[in-house]
């Protein structure tokens, strides 16, 4: 993906990586929106950084994506670009199910459904452009699981795997589909995870991350260097080991 130029709508962008990659790529000279559920949130990103576009979404409600694509595809034709941010990651205990179906549901829908509806709303736009990129957002724990949040690390598997379906099936079009698979990174995604010392400073992920698409503009997977001790565990032939090491676990 060109990372100038673009007009991007990036829902779930009121903080964390979603926020500093749409202040990033708008430094950059690209005109970007960004989408939430709390208007005095996208209110006061607005305020503090002028130029940068504001739609209230709920990617949890299918009549909310409908409204807002359209509203987003009104103010800014030029649209070539989706970012799928919006997400939420839980800590589940599945001995108890009275204690996390409820839990598990929102998650799917939110990181499962959500990007689903959201390419769906916006995909026939897009093909209408010459040059357009449905960026999607899994994780490392989609290839390597975390003990403590099952419905988590399913929704990422299955966002890579539609990523992957969605860019054969899109190949005749203009529409590239592009992943970004983040590590551990410090943001609120979990109480506590900003302040943990094993998470990837926030600023250090996205400046690899704007680099590795300026460098590999053709990458499927845009892949920092500390998410391939997941991506790659399988390849590697050293699975077991991982998945120990990451859940603090003896493999033997």
């Amino acid at each position: 993906m060109d990372i100038t130029g673009n007009t991007l709508f990036i829902p779930g962008a009121t903080s964390g990586i979603g926020l500093a990659l749409a202040l990033a790529l708008k430094d950059r000279g690209n005109t970007v929106v960004v989408g939430g559920r709390r208007t005095e949130l996208l209110e006061k990103i607005a305020a503090e950084h002028p130029g940068i576009g504001t739609v209230r979404i709920d990617t949890t409600d299918a009549a909310s994506i409908q409204a807002a694509a359209k509203e987003v595809i009104a103010r800014y034709p030029e649209l070539n670009v989706l970012v799928t941010m919006a997400g939420i990651m839980r800590v589940e205990d599945w001995h108890q199910p009275e204690t996390f179906l409820e839990s598990a549901e929102d998650v799917v829908t939110t990181n499962v459904l959500g990007p689903i509806r959201l390419i769906g709303a916006f995909v026939e736009h897009l093909r209408t452009r010459p040059d357009a990129t449905i960026v999607t957002v899994s994780s490392g724990l989609a290839f390597t699981p975390l003990k403590v949040t099952p419905s988590y690390n399913a929704s990422k598997a299955a966002i890579h795997m539609l990523s992957e379906s969605l860019r054969l099936q899109l190949a005749d079009t203009s529409v590239r589909v592009v992943e970004l698979v983040p590590p551990s990174v410090q943001t609120d995604l979990l109480p506590g995870q900003a302040e943990n010392d094993h998470a990837m400073p926030l600023d250090a992920f996205i400046t690899e991350v704007m680099s590795l698409f300026e460098t590999q503009p053709d990458a499927r997977e845009i892949q920092v260097e500390r998410v391939k001790f997941l991506r790659y565990g399988e390849v590697r032939g050293d699975y077991d080991d991982v998945v120990a090491t990451l859940n603090g676990t003896d493999p033997h």
